[in-house]
């Protein structure tokens, strides 16, 4: 199992190298003289603080030694400074990134729980009302927008009832919404991929023995079945770790959350490029951790991964 783990975590440097090599093209590659573009809504600079803004972005060194004391800043934490805040960009990024881990790990939880719990119960009454009415209610809540869905449950919850709080954030009450907004679409896909796996596993041999030995069905469906039909849903996981984190994006922006996900589009409406280089690379850094751990998870319950 240990050398499953290194091999894991080995593979994921190429992937990290790679990450690193498009966040520093990002902006270079950007159409125009990336200094001209942050100055765009704040007048022309004078010749000084142009020149101040080049040697703060390294865009006045050869395209290696930029590269070089890019990788050499990430190495030490240093991201750079905000155009906006004149802050360092990992102060603004941590201070936001923990409201935002708060929000994905929340939706995260409740979205594999109330998936798991309804594919679980669709795939034991296959052909009910219930097996029918909650995959359709799946299907429903895949195709429905984020942003759409955020304003529906704002016009009922906030404005028409007022139970919960429009936006902000403080206890409980202000992660609900949220948490609704982004968790129902991801809690949809484990409902019917665990309904499909439990409906799979369910006909198998070995749970026709442990049902023959006259063992509980609770046993037989927890027990034998469950942990077979989670190595899909696990796999399933690594992605939708990925679209909590890019729907979070809109969900902060239309609740008016104080997370990493607001903090880009003011970054991007502001043209703050460092902020923006940021973001994005601790992004997509956090994306690579989680399918790291994602795959550890998958060798804990299938033993044939270790084996292999």
């Amino acid at each position: 199992m240990g050398r499953y783990i290194l091999l894991r975590i080995a593979s994921a440097i190429p992937v990290t190298i790679g990450v690193l090599v498009a966040v520093f093209f990002m902006v270079r590659l950007v159409p125009g003289d990336p200094v001209a573009i942050m100055f765009e809504n704040r007048g022309r600079p004078n010749p000084a603080q142009e020149e101040a803004m080049r040697g703060n972005l390294g865009l006045d060194l050869p395209l290696y030694q930029q590269f070089a004391r890019f990788v050499g800043d990430v190495a030490h934490g240093d991201l750079g400074t905000s155009f906006r805040s004149k802050r360092p960009v990992t102060d603004e990024i941590m201070l936001r990134l923990p409201n935002t881990l708060k929000l994905t790990i929340t939706s995260l939880v409740f979205s594999v729980l109330v998936g798991g719990a309804v594919g679980i119960f669709a795939a034991l009454r296959k052909g009910t009302w219930f097996d029918f009415s909650s995959m359709l209610a799946a299907i429903a809540s895949v195709s429905i927008p984020s942003f759409w869905l955020a304003l529906m449950l704002m016009l009922v919850f906030s404005l028409r009832l007022g139970w919960l709080p429009v936006s902000g954030t403080g206890g409980w009450r202000y992660l609900v919404l949220p948490v609704l907004t982004l968790g129902l679409r991801s809690s949809a896909v484990f409902a019917r991929i665990t309904r499909t796996t439990m409906l799979d596993v369910l006909g198998k041999d070995y749970v026709r023995v442990a049902r023959a030995k006259g063992l509980r069905e609770r046993t037989v469906v927890l027990r034998h079945a469950l942990r077979t039909a989670l190595i899909p849903l696990v796999t399933v996981l690594g992605f939708e770790i990925g679209g909590l984190i890019g729907g979070a994006v809109i969900v902060e922006s239309v609740f008016a959350y104080p997370g990493m996900g607001q903090l880009a589009v003011q970054a991007l409406s502001q043209r703050d490029f460092p902020l923006i280089q940021g973001i994005v690379l601790i992004t997509a850094l956090s994306y690579v951790a989680a399918n790291v751990m994602v795959d550890i998870a998958y060798c804990v319950l299938d033993p044939r991964v270790r084996l292999g």
